[in-house]
């Protein structure tokens, strides 16, 4: 069985209808118990107080504001290479998503940095490249909507996922390339296997880390099955009018 297949319209939507109930009750479930335990039954931080619970919003909103662009790159690379039709869609499926993620996680920031900083906004370097970023994903749903002809929206907002990715690096590793910045490190650094916050605020997080991830994964595969029925239902009515 080749991964290929599913690119067939049909078989997506079939493969999506069995396995969507599924995610969407483990992503309820990851994100209840990772915010309730964060929230409710972790400590105050000796320096940052109670506003340090805001990170069982904040980096899991990140991390996925983050890694839906490069699932867009990945899907739009798919488009661009081997033109299957649904790959573009799952794309312009995961940007609102994406969008509404890297909002909550400039919101959460700016609450969480202002007791520390002494302001509810700084250029840092982290947080120039995620506001760029949230204006690509705009660009991005923009230019959908603008382009009439659905294959050409496909191919100029797969370029502007090209280009756009090189700000959700950024956004990934600005700390690691300006050490100037006000922004912490990464809390949670997958790469090197340490991380910076002790047990008990860290396996909540990760909790709510693996529910944000299912719960875009859920969203995704509904938004696209949507996209897709909505296409034929365009390609329908063109040909009625067509045929009248």
């Amino acid at each position: 069985m080749s991964l290929w297949e599913y690119a067939n319209p049909v078989k997506f939507l079939g493969l999506s209808a069995r396995v969507q109930p599924f995610v969407w009750a483990a992503a309820a479930i990851c994100v209840v118990v990772g915010l309730t335990w964060g929230f409710f039954a972790t400590p105050d931080d000796f320096r940052q107080g109670s506003t340090v619970k805001i990170i069982y919003l904040h980096v899991p909103a990140a991390l996925m504001a983050i890694n839906a662009w490069f699932m867009m790159l990945v899907a739009s690379l798919i488009w661009l290479i081997r033109r299957h039709h649904v790959s573009a869609l799952a794309a312009k499926a995961a940007a609102p998503v994406g969008i509404v993620m890297t909002l909550v996680a400039l919101v959460t920031g700016a609450i969480w940095g202002q007791p520390m900083w002494g302001t509810w906004w700084a250029w840092d370097p982290r947080l120039t490249s995620f506001l760029i970023l949230f204006l690509f994903y705009l660009g991005y749903i923009a230019l959908w909507e603008a382009v009439e002809d659905p294959d050409t929206a496909a191919d100029l907002t797969s370029v502007l996922c090209l280009v756009g990715s090189v700000f959700a690096v950024l956004s990934r590793y600005a700390v690691k390339f300006w050490n100037q910045g006000l922004h912490q490190g990464t809390s949670v650094p997958v790469a090197t296997g340490g991380r910076t916050v002790s047990d008990v605020f860290f396996y909540p997080l990760v909790i709510s880390m693996v529910g944000f991830g299912l719960l875009f994964l859920a969203l995704v595969l509904y938004r696209t099955g949507t996209e897709i029925r909505l296409r034929r239902a365009r390609a329908l009515l063109a040909r009625s009018k067509k045929d009248v």
